[in-house]
């Protein structure tokens, strides 16, 4: 398993258009892949769950990658947040 925190520098924080582009690369690998903040998890290739943890800027998050790939998937996403959120 890998494990990173991030935090959020988006003004507007995981919003609807950034959410949907993060499912979509978290779901591009085979791993479990969960995103948490405040001690609540959700599965980070589902739009609904990662919608209803409310991130907003300044906010930390963690996420996790667990199985084939957890990697790469675990490089990529934090790219990905760095690029984007």
């Amino acid at each position: 398993m890998k494990e990173f925190v991030y935090t959020i520098t988006d003004p507007e924080g995981i919003h609807a258009r950034p959410a949907g582009v993060l499912v979509k690369e978290a779901a591009k690998y085979p791993c479990n892949v969960t995103i948490a903040k405040d001690g609540r998890e959700v599965d980070a290739k589902r739009i609904m769950g990662v919608m209803s943890l409310g991130v907003k800027c300044g906010q930390e998050i963690t996420m996790k990658t667990d199985g084939d790939e957890e990697e790469a998937a675990a490089d990529a996403l934090l790219a990905f947040l760095k690029e984007n959120l």
